[in-house]
């Protein structure tokens, strides 16, 4: 059955009531199911294809987060689809005890993605293994214990990752992450320095800077507080320091541009490797690179990576140096369905479909063009202090107002996270204070898509300052 919507098609099935599918949500999945469902009217998806998701009414979304900033290529692909339909028919399972040619075939095809001596893969079912074991690799091989994250940072919610995790909303109030230090997040516009010129991205902070040029004092504020951590905190050898190029649940938030130049510099005189936690980055979201740890013109010793590497589909990976790798062999490791077959044959496909649908180049497009904007929306309305990122790896930072920079308050932004949804987009949140929209779109959004999510957040915007 089908019937008009705004110019599309509706389409309307038979489900399961929503009240029922609450009281099921309630009564039999983890409480922590409620916890983390959005909106205060849920959104009840059923369908989806490329950009778009329908709900179980046939209302139709423009999705702009792509499950957490998983869906690459789209909702669907056909050509993903298609891959993952093949083997289905093929082979479902099996293990890394037997030779079979999927795994082998993806394994190199992934590792020619990245710059030597990156060139050893590791499978694994999401990015919290990924890096559980990117923790464990780097200090075998080190012989070191003690790891350095970032505040604000987000590198999975397992016991051992939750360590490399600050953000207190994702912890719990148990023995985790023994050996995992948190250091000074290089935020630009919510730290102690920041100004016009900082980051790599098109848009920059409104913070006065009187940096000369190709200087930034920022920068080294920044690097002298890990100085401070690498000197107070840590012995004087260290595991491993683990960054994402753009925190992603953090809220789109950048560096300086030679902060990780610098910061490896730092870990690698203290017999620690660098990792680079590409699960949201990478394959080509943030538009000018394939990996987000190539804006910053740095290689890591280790690259962990899961979201966009599936399109969904559950899969991680962890990618290193063969020396590195050599010591992972002092035990057995085993994964049962990391490098299953199906996995193997999706993310193959996946790869293909970056480079034939020129997905990388549409981020930086529709990602720079859809900042721009964004940033004119800034300039307009108090309660926007910030936008940032680079390519679909989008921040919008919402604030009391420009000059304390104080968050502004959970229930009026999500005054206008819900009205955004009511009209017809669906955005992400974020950022330790809960106060940052986070666009992560799947990389086929085009640029009039882009246009109406920008009418759509305008009118939420002015609807909420009316009223405020």
């Amino acid at each position: 059955m089908t019937k008009s919507f705004h110019g599309k098609t509706k389409r309307c099935f038979i489900h399961t009531s929503s009240l029922k599918m609450i009281e099921i949500r309630k009564q039999n999945c983890n409480p922590m199911t409620m916890k983390v469902t959005y909106y205060k009217k849920p959104v009840f998806i059923h369908q989806g294809y490329m950009q778009y998701l329908w709900d179980v009414d046939g209302t139709r979304y423009l999705d702009l987060f792509a499950g957490v900033a998983t869906v690459s290529v789209g909702h669907c692909h056909p050509k993903v689809t298609a891959a993952a339909e093949k083997q289905l028919k093929k082979l479902w399972h099996t293990t890394l005890i037997y030779v079979y040619p999927t795994l082998q075939e993806y394994c190199e095809k992934l590792a020619s993605y990245l710059p030597d001596p990156l060139k050893v893969v590791f499978l694994t079912n999401s990015g919290s293994e990924a890096n559980d074991l990117a923790m464990f690799m780097a200090r075998l091989y080190t012989g070191n214990f003690d790891i350095i994250t970032l505040r604000g940072s987000y590198h999975g919610g397992s016991p051992m990752a939750m360590g490399l995790t600050s953000n207190a909303a994702y912890k719990y109030p148990v023995a985790n992450g023994l050996g995992c230090t948190n250091t000074m997040c290089p935020d630009v516009f919510r730290g102690p320095w920041g100004g016009r010129h900082c980051r790599d991205s098109p848009v920059q902070t409104t913070r006065d800077c009187s940096c000369a040029q190709g200087h930034c004092a920022a920068n080294e504020q920044y690097i002298r507080q890990l100085k401070e951590t690498l000197a107070t905190s840590v012995p004087p050898r260290i595991a491993a320091f683990f960054a994402e190029p753009i925190q992603g649940v953090g809220g789109a938030v950048q560096y300086p541009k030679n902060y990780l130049k610098d910061a490896f510099k730092l870990v690698r005189e203290r017999g620690g490797i660098c990792i680079a936690d590409e699960v949201q980055t990478g394959f080509g979201r943030t538009g000018s690179h394939f990996w987000g740890f190539q804006g910053h013109d740095v290689i890591p010793d280790m690259v962990t990576m899961a979201k966009g590497i599936g399109n969904g589909f559950p899969m991680g990976a962890v990618v290193t140096t063969p020396e590195i790798a050599n010591s992972f062999t002092k035990g057995v490791h085993f994964n049962t369905f990391g490098g299953n077959p199906v996995a193997c044959a999706v993310a193959s496909a996946v790869l293909e479909t970056i480079i034939e649908d020129g997905t990388q180049k549409n981020s930086l497009d529709v990602g720079t063009y859809l900042m721009t904007e964004l940033a004119k929306l800034r300039d307009k309305y108090e309660i926007i202090g910030d936008v940032r990122g680079k390519g679909l790896q989008i921040g919008v930072e919402m604030v009391k107002d420009k000059t304390s920079r104080d968050p502004l308050p959970p229930e009026d932004f999500a005054e206008i996270f819900e009205d955004v949804k009511d009209m017809g987009v669906l955005i992400g949140k974020g950022g330790v204070y809960g106060q940052i929209f986070r666009i992560k779109p799947p990389m086929c959004i085009t640029k009039e898509d882009a246009d109406f999510f920008l009418a759509v957040f305008n009118k939420s915007v002015h609807n909420y300052m009316e009223k405020r």
